[in-house]
């Protein structure tokens, strides 16, 4: 029989769970309510079996899991019931949940890659712990599950995979959407399984001390299916199963025996009445809190800025880039590098990362073609304390990480109340005029410009990238993109004058680029950021040579959150604003820039935006001549200025 503790927990969650409904039904709480009635005991078998310091990592059905560990009804109900004594203040809410070692999220394995890398900090650091990682069977679907079946046991980490087969995703049997086996799974990425149900208890409880016990002693991840059932709705009241089907495994259910069974009732009815009054006065409690105080972060950082003499470092920006990780990594051993092909002697496809691995064994990885993956395995990285560095190849390919950097690695601090920190940068290379096509000469950064949480950096020809990097190393405490500029690579950074202009830098900690004329007032303002800073300043120089136009120009090394004081100073006195980005215009960094101003009351007299909104030809010379350049930019002036 199973110890009367873990069936105390059991009838713990179980009445926490019907409690949920009933507040719901009250309208005492909204949203979705996800409970787990009926697979009580998955969650309380592997809180028997964890130690100090292993890691719970599950979905939006975590309640269970949560009490199993913590016991903490109080917390949880304050949370779900958006209070501000909840253990996320309200802000997570019933799926979203962190405390000490439990990490959740509402995402379909989403929290997979992530569990990875918390896994691999174990190894880093020869920890004797693991991770447990809770999915359903209608999680199999998920292309991100099996990018981490593949990590795990390729670089074997110590997860423990449990997949709480209830045999539905939501409202459809999972035997209709999915092909193969569990086991099957588990077997093409060599994972060891286990199998076991929750209708035989001491089976489950000694199969998942087993499995716990088989990753601490081999470092190497497992596999436990769960048979189960839930006995409520996918959320609140929305089942359209059988209910023939529903009340034969009610009655298999043992907390139900041990309540309606002569020889037990006696016994557990007082437990069952007992973990209802603990729920009881946990509603109560939250109910006389304050509700949730949450405010977003001001990510502002409009401000006056002082203006500077450029300070240069002369060399290549590929090889400045590489001197500034080499040089970080000696002095913080946090620093970790993960990504495709970054390991020498290739060093990635612009030989950015070069021998780091050499010189550094085991803190440059090289990882599997798993965008989602990369990004989610250095997220589990940052939350368990170190810097992670991930390269992805080309920028083109940042759409596969969207899920990871939008709804995980960005969202962590705010959904968990500010209660962890995600030191994470992410470095792309992106633009064209190198030939490549139509998914590898994009420059497709604006549709990560508006996520939450999220800063944004794009290198360019005139601030060196090992200043910013520098700064950048030393700061980074939530994801930072970098947006790195495949023409770039190759430029020589070194001191230039040209006569009739001033180069400035701004005192900001990544500097803003403006190029102003000496002693007399410019005409028009430019703006732009990255790899068309090179672009616009050939430009800038024809039309004062040629056409007797005077601009001043701007080039933010930041574009997100952007400092607009510089530029609204500027295009005040101008009236005339050319904003020239090499990618898409529509819903872009330039159109947010020309709101921001309209919104500050900033009159114009003549605005024009230049950018490319279409695929990219593999013809290098028609690519050339579609994407916004030097001629481009000097047209648009001149007829704005005339």
């Amino acid at each position: 029989m199973i110890d009367n503790a873990s069936v105390q927990d059991a009838f713990l969650i179980r009445a926490f769970e019907e409690r949920l409904l009933k507040l719901f039904t009250d309208g005492q709480i909204n949203g979705t309510v996800h409970t787990c009635v009926g697979q009580e005991f998955t969650g309380v078998a592997v809180a028997r079996c964890i130690s100090t310091g292993d890691i719970i990592v599950t979905n939006h059905r975590g309640h269970g899991h949560f009490l199993a560990k913590t016991r903490d009804a109080k917390g949880l109900m304050a949370e779900i019931m958006g209070r501000s004594t909840g253990i996320c203040g309200g802000v997570g809410g019933s799926q979203h949940l962190f405390a000490n070692d439990f990490f959740s999220n509402g995402i379909q394995s989403g929290m997979m890659p992530i569990a990875a890398g918390m896994a691999y900090s174990f190894n880093l650091e020869a920890k004797n712990n693991v991770v447990i990682t809770f999915v359903g069977d209608g999680t199999l679907g998920e292309g991100q599950l099996y990018e981490t079946l593949n990590i795990i046991s390729s670089w074997n980490l110590p997860v423990v995979i449990v997949v709480e087969n209830n045999q539905y995703a939501q409202s459809t049997r999972t035997i209709t959407t999915t092909a193969g086996s569990i086991a099957g799974r588990a077997a093409a990425f060599a994972i060891h399984y286990f199998s076991t149900d929750t209708w035989d208890l001491e089976h489950l409880f000694g199969e998942v001390a087993q499995a716990i016990d088989y990753v601490k002693m081999n470092r190497k991840p497992c596999l436990i299916e769960v048979q189960t059932y839930r006995l409520n709705a996918h959320s609140k009241g929305d089942d359209n199963r059988d209910e023939s089907e529903i009340e034969a495994f009610r009655k298999k259910d043992f907390l139900q025996q041990l309540l309606e069974s002569e020889k037990t009732r006696e016994i557990y009815l007082p437990m069952a009445n007992s973990a209802r009054e603990v729920v009881e006065a946990a509603v109560q409690e939250a109910s006389g809190a304050p509700v949730s105080s949450y405010s977003p972060q001001d990510y502002s950082v409009d401000e006056q800025v002082q203006w500077s003499l450029p300070v240069t470092t002369e060399g290549r920006c590929s090889d400045l880039i590489y001197s500034a990780f080499r040089e970080a990594m000696a002095a913080d051993k946090k620093i970790i590098l993960v990504g495709e092909d970054i390991e020498g002697p290739y060093g990635g496809a612009f030989k950015v990362t070069r021998d780091l691995n050499m010189v550094y064994p085991g803190r440059v990885r090289n990882t599997p073609i798993a965008e989602g993956l990369i990004i989610g395995l250095a997220t589990g990285l940052a939350l368990s304390g170190y810097h992670p560095i991930a390269e992805i190849m080309f920028g083109d390919f940042m759409t596969l990480t969207f899920d990871q950097l939008m709804q995980h690695a960005c969202k962590f601090r705010e959904m968990y109340n500010r209660k962890v920190n995600v030191p994470l940068i992410i470095r792309t290379p992106m633009g064209g005029r190198r030939g490549y096509g139509p998914t590898h000469s994009q420059s497709i950064e604006k549709f990560f410009l508006g996520i939450p949480g999220l800063t944004v950096l794009a290198l360019n020809n005139r601030i060196s990238p090992l200043l910013v990097y520098r700064q950048l190393l030393k700061t980074v405490n939530s994801p930072v993109l970098v947006i790195e500029n495949k023409i770039l690579y190759t430029r020589f950074f070194k001191s230039e004058s040209e006569g009739g202009f001033e180069k400035l830098v701004s005192d900001e900690p990544f500097p803003c680029f403006r190029m102003v004329p000496r002693g007399i007032q410019p005409q028009v303002t430019l703006v732009c950021y990255g790899g068309m800073l090179e672009e616009t300043e050939a430009a800038m120089f024809d039309l004062f040579r040629e056409h007797d136009i005077l601009c001043e120009l701007f080039c933010p090394t930041q574009i997100v959150p952007l400092n607009i004081v510089p530029i609204e100073e500027s295009v005040r006195l101008t009236e005339r604003l050319l904003i020239a980005e090499e990618g898409p215009n529509v819903a872009s960094f330039g159109s947010e820039l020309v709101a921001r101003l309209a919104e500050r009351g900033v009159q114009l007299q003549n605005f024009k935006r230049l950018g490319y909104n279409g695929i990219i030809p593999s013809c290098f010379d028609r690519e050339t001549s579609l994407l916004p350049g030097r001629q481009q930019i000097i047209d648009s002036i001149r007829q704005m200025v005339n």
